[in-house]
């Protein structure tokens, strides 16, 4: 093949005119050519009589047909003519470029791809890029001489950029395509907007007639300022041919193709379509079988989509139900709280922390006396099943709204003479029995408050100092005494050795419980006081708070401080904050009394020796108070 050569035309002036001009076979194969000439000067004509020659030497090629230009080869050779649309002998898409490469070069099929009929220039551009990946790809191990002839190449691979993927590829068989045995011809009209990267590195290159200037500059330059103004008086088929393989430059008529001429200019006679080679069987069985594949996933994909969409619908439905749902949820819960608060009298908090939001509330130290009744939840439940065959209506005859003996001391000190007045040892008797009874569940409704030692908070903290080792209880002690202390200094001062990584280790266990909290500079303070009352939303009096505190801190070892009557935990009470002078005498036993009025109005009065004495009353809770 290396000396074979092919006869496409004869040189038409100068001293050999007449000559035969003859082209090597494998330069036309493997290398670069280019093509160009104005509509109608016989470019495409030069191109189908290099095709023609090749073909009837046995050599395979692939035609990129824009036009519609090439099928008239299938009147005497068998080409498979593949495209979008009935005219082609196969409708095929980016699916079958694999296949198509594999025909051409391992069974030496020639092939025309009409990108003519597709209707979206996108879906031929792929196609192309496509083809011409998977040829370079397979040229890359078979090395065997193989042509592209691409028409209206400016397409693909424009001079003012804007070039896609699809050229992209063409520009890298052009360069790297020659020594894998891949040559590439572009074809084109306009030579001004094809990239001039790709005409200079042509191995050969025909000139049919150009008028246009900026084409004739680019033919000056590259021909020659001489042929600038001959490359424009050029008959039909003539051309400037130009090569590597010949050192000369020559004016050659090219011959006429043989076959049908497709892209002639129509004229006035009756067109007559020629009978066209057909392709066989066995070939189109097996893109066929690609081709129905195809459609079998379009389908498939198509099922899918109205699946999806489908699902989508569904999904918008449920989510229309969901908010639904929660829109009645909401009502639902918003209605329960209301009749929650109808039945127990008071509104339903949220935000009431700890054991607050399981309504374990207390009541305030009975009238009877000040002594402190203690109620657990079997307690609590035991009393409600006994109860709960009394009436609704019955039951809350005998509530009243405890108030920790605050209004009563306000009455007292507004001078409430007349109830006072009317009181009688049968009344007495009748609201000691009512108060008694207030604290006792009716029906659902649970009482509002207990004593003391009936918190929940109260307990679950003395069940967690319970749990402590004696040194972290020792600590926790003296952190309440000194306001602000280190974890080792504290750990020390309560029998611990000075190992720093133990006194972390039971400072982080004081943290955890949030029994202490930092204080700043290394030091921590205890916080008991602080978390009893945040457990309770901050509703303690100072009085019921410091009686919490005093029942948690039972169970810490005394300190100095404490042994000396001092206050502790950095913060004040109810004794240590007055600063008047009869606070600092050490009127102690003035702070029990008013500690005492504080719980328990009524023994405040009959403190005073005459139950009903109102005046007397008053002078005594004042004097208190004082």
């Amino acid at each position: 093949m290396s000396t074979e050569r092919i006869t496409v035309g004869e040189v038409s002036d100068g001293d050999a005119a007449g000559q035969s001009v003859e082209l090597p076979i494998v330069d036309i194969l493997t290398g670069r050519g280019f093509i160009t000439g104005k509509s109608g000067s016989g470019k495409s004509n030069s191109a189908s009589v290099i095709a023609e020659k090749l073909l009837d030497r046995g050599y395979s090629l692939i035609c990129v047909d824009i036009d519609g230009e090439y099928y008239g080869l299938k009147e005497e050779y068998e080409i498979l003519h593949v495209g979008a649309d009935d005219e082609c002998d196969l409708q095929v898409s980016v699916e079958h470029a694999e296949k198509l490469a594999s025909l051409a070069l391992e069974q030496g099929v020639p092939i025309i791809l009409d990108v003519s009929s597709f209707l979206d220039e996108r879906d031929a551009r792929e196609l192309l890029k496509e083809v011409a990946k998977q040829l370079f790809a397979k040229e890359k191990k078979q090395k065997q001489p193989f042509l592209m002839l691409v028409e209206e190449i400016h397409e693909y691979i424009p001079e003012g950029g804007g070039m896609g993927e699809c050229g992209r590829m063409l520009v890298k068989v052009g360069k790297r395509g020659r020594k894998h045995g891949l040559g590439i011809v572009g074809i084109s009209q306009r030579p001004a907007d094809v990239k001039k990267d790709f005409i200079t590195q042509c191995d050969w290159l025909l000139w049919h007639r150009l008028t246009w200037s900026n084409d004739t500059k680019v033919a000056g330059r590259i021909l020659g300022s001489d042929y600038r103004e001959r490359v424009e008086e050029l008959a039909d088929g003539e051309c400037f041919m130009t090569s590597d393989f010949q050192e000369t430059l020559r004016q050659v008529q090219m011959e006429r193709k043989r076959t049908f001429d497709a892209g002639a200019t129509p004229g006035l006679d009756d067109f007559e379509r020629p009978e066209l080679k057909s392709v066989s069987e066995d070939l189109m069985g097996e893109l066929e079988t690609i081709t129905e594949n195809e459609k079998q996933r379009e389908s498939r994909v198509q099922e899918l989509e109205l699946e999806l969409r489908d699902k989508e619908e569904e999904l918008k439905r449920l989510r229309a139900e969901l908010e639904e749902a929660k829109d009645l949820s909401a009502m639902a819960e918003r209605f329960s709280r209301a009749m929650l608060e109808h039945a127990s009298g008071r509104a339903f908090r949220d935000d009431i922390t700890g054991r607050q939001s399981e309504l374990h509330e207390h009541d305030g130290p009975d009238d009877s006396g000040g002594t402190v009744v203690t109620t657990g939840d079997d307690e609590r439940r035991k009393r409600r099943t006994a109860t709960e065959n009394r009436t609704t209506d019955d039951g809350f005859e005998h509530l009243q709204s405890p108030d920790f003996g605050a209004g009563r001391m306000a009455e007292a000190v507004d001078g409430s003479d007349d109830e006072t007045d009317e009181t009688t040892p049968d009344d007495t008797d009748s609201t000691d029995r009512t108060e008694t009874e207030a604290t006792e569940p009716v029906g659902d409704v649970e009482p509002s408050f207990a004593g003391t030692s009936e918190r929940s908070v109260v307990t679950e903290l003395r069940e967690t100092i319970d749990a402590l080792d004696p040194i972290t209880r020792g600590m926790l002690a003296r952190y309440r005494e000194s306001g602000s202390i280190s974890p080792l200094d504290a750990h020390v001062a309560a029998g611990g050795d000075g190992d720093r990584t133990a006194a972390y280790r039971r400072n982080g266990q004081l943290r955890a419980a949030d029994l202490v909290a930092h204080a700043g500079r290394g030091g921590y303070r205890a916080r008991l006081r602080d978390e009893i009352q945040a457990r309770h939303d901050g509703r303690l009096d100072e009085h019921a708070l410091d009686e919490a505190v005093a029942r948690v801190t039972e169970l810490l070892p005394a300190t100095e401080t404490e042994r000396s009557g001092e206050p502790t935990d950095g913060e004040p009470t109810q004794s240590s904050s007055d600063d008047s002078p009869t606070a600092s005498a050490g009127a102690s036993g003035t702070d029990t009394e008013i500690l005492t009025g504080l719980s328990d109005p009524d023994a405040t009065t009959s403190g005073s020796g005459d139950d009903g004495d109102t005046d007397g009353t008053d002078e005594t809770v004042e004097t208190e108070i004082l």
